[in-house]
């Protein structure tokens, strides 16, 4: 080993690698692929949408590997999973009750497993970021009651935080006391888990219900203060919690991101003058949430507005709405930069009263804006079955035409933007299942993880162009196992492995395997 003239940190040694040709040519090619997307699968457990209840630990976990076996395969790069959908947990929490839709009995059945610490490490094992979907204020689905809650969950202990609209109960945003005990759930499971992110949806106050009146006048009465009216209050309520979970986040672990993906529609223009160009359901009218607010605070890292509707929806244009929040995200980067991913509608296609999902290059079409619009940088896909559905065949046609070559996922620098240096040292073996990779890393600052770049011959190629990039893998502190399961017996390959920071910020330099001389077994 050594380092080269110009001092960097390159460091090579000559393999020669035979593998057995796998890649075929692409319609698309590398250049017209981002290097850094967002490509996140949602994986719903709230009424056991995309995850059956009742598996045993090995059941789970055999469901578990397939599941992310096929979303990687398929060059997903994230799993947003659902792990708090109704004041519950998939988890062993202090908290909150264990969630029924792990064993499909009563509320607070401890499952004998954890499923989040399989998901995660499952996750991880392959190189997938975890972001950690939790739904606050949410406490019962319409066909449930008070009394299907367990016994020690908060909302049965303290029945003055629970306000009933419609036909569910919600915690009272408005409540200290709620706000105090939401932050110290976030607080348990960041403190707990090495996940890549905590990841909210839309569910802040309830959606309207005609004719009905969520009861929270009384708790406006007591905290209401200085604010002149019950809506502004609510949101304030709202925005104080995304401020305080977020400050939470950071200060037990700076890495971990923050997201929120609302529902599509900040404000009308015919609401308010800066508003969107549409006529729908509001965020900020409807369910309190001022989701621009967030962005303006730099409050969140990233949001992912829910889109779910078609380029020539005339009530709330695809097209309008992306333009809209590109813009938004935009004009405050400069003060608190933030990440824009998008929320696709993957479950309407080929189901839906718009025609134009029929089509299933609707959705296919709408990624393509996304990576024209520049200022989003991904998007995330609503929900798992859907994608496994594969509706009109529309889920292979994304991942044969868009997610061909693998993307690394953004980065969030503005938290962190030191540049890492590469791994300190680099062994290669061949095995029978393929060339393994000994990544070693003696680096005072650890990175997160390693992109594994694979060149054909013996020169480096180019480092920006993405079918270049075998794999990522996850730093296991300082002592890194990577295999090439494709690596076989034909080609000649050069390596380049470098690191990642915790903020998603690439190393300059790679460690470099070269060929040169025949390769002597070890």
């Amino acid at each position: 080993m050594f380092k080269n003239f110009f001092g960097k940190c390159l460091v090579t040694f000559f393999v020669l690698l035979l593998l057995i040709p796998v890649f075929t040519n692409q319609k698309a090619t590398a250049n017209s692929l981002p290097q850094n997307e967002m490509r996140a699968a949602w994986i719903a457990t709230v009424s056991n949408i995309d995850m059956k209840a009742g598996m045993s630990k090995t059941q789970y976990t055999q469901w578990v590997q397939s599941t992310l076996d096929k979303l990687k395969a398929d060059n997903f790069n994230t799993v947003i999973f659902q792990i708090k959908p109704l004041n519950d947990a998939l988890y062993p929490s202090k908290l909150a009750p264990w969630s029924s839709y792990i064993t499909g009995n009563t509320q607070g059945t401890n499952p004998g497993f954890d499923p989040l610490q399989i998901m995660l490490d499952e996750a991880h094992k392959r190189g997938l970021e975890l972001h950690a979907w939790v739904n606050p204020y949410r406490v019962t689905m319409p066909s449930q009651s008070l009394s299907n809650l367990a016994a020690d969950n908060v909302a049965r202990k303290n029945s003055n935080w629970v306000v009933k609209y419609g036909k569910q109960y919600y915690l009272d945003p408005g409540l200290p006391e709620v706000q105090n005990y939401l932050l110290s759930t976030i607080e348990e499971l960041v403190s707990n888990y090495d996940i890549d992110a905590v990841h909210m949806d839309d569910y802040f106050y309830p959606y309207k219900i005609k004719g009905e009146t969520f009861q929270d006048q009384q708790t406006f009465k007591k905290y209401g203060g200085s604010f002149n009216n019950i809506e502004d209050w609510r949101r304030n309520n709202v925005n104080q919690l995304v401020k305080k979970v977020y400050a939470s986040i950071k200060a037990i672990k700076p890495h971990v991101q923050y997201g929120i993906s609302p529902f599509g529609i900040w404000r009308n223009k015919g609401q308010d003058s800066t508003g969107s160009n549409t006529n729908g359901m509001s965020n900020y009218d409807d369910i309190y949430a001022d989701t621009r607010q967030w962005i303006k605070d730099g409050s969140i890292d990233y949001i992912a507005p829910q889109i779910y509707w078609s380029r020539n929806y005339k009530a709330a244009s695809y097209s309008v709405l992306l333009d809209w929040w590109g813009r938004e995200v935009q004009t405050y980067a400069k003060v608190h930069p933030v990440n824009l991913y998008i929320g696709m509608a993957n479950h309407k296609v080929g189901n839906d009263s718009d025609t134009a999902w029929n089509n299933k290059t609707e959705l296919i079409s709408q990624v393509i804006a996304n990576r024209a619009n520049k200022n989003a940088q991904g998007q995330m896909h609503f929900s798992l079955r859907s994608i496994n559905n594969n509706a009109l065949g529309y889920a292979s046609y994304l991942n044969q035409q868009l997610y061909n070559y693998k993307a690394l996922t953004p980065t969030i620098y503005w938290k962190g933007s030191a540049i890492p240096l590469c791994p300190t040292d680099v062994k290669l073996s061949k095995e029978s299942f393929g060339m393994k990779l000994t990544i070693t890393d003696e680096n005072s600052t650890q990175p997160r993880k390693y992109v594994i770049y694979r060149f054909d011959g013996t020169k480096e190629g180019s480092y920006e162009d993405v079918k270049n990039i075998v794999d990522v893998v996850y730093n296991t502190q300082g002592n890194t196992v990577y295999v090439d399961t494709i690596a076989n017996n034909s080609k000649v390959y050069t390596y380049g492995i470098k690191s990642i920071s915790a903020t998603g910020v690439e190393s300059k330099t790679a460690f470099v395997l070269k060929d040169g001389k025949p390769y002597q077994q070890q």
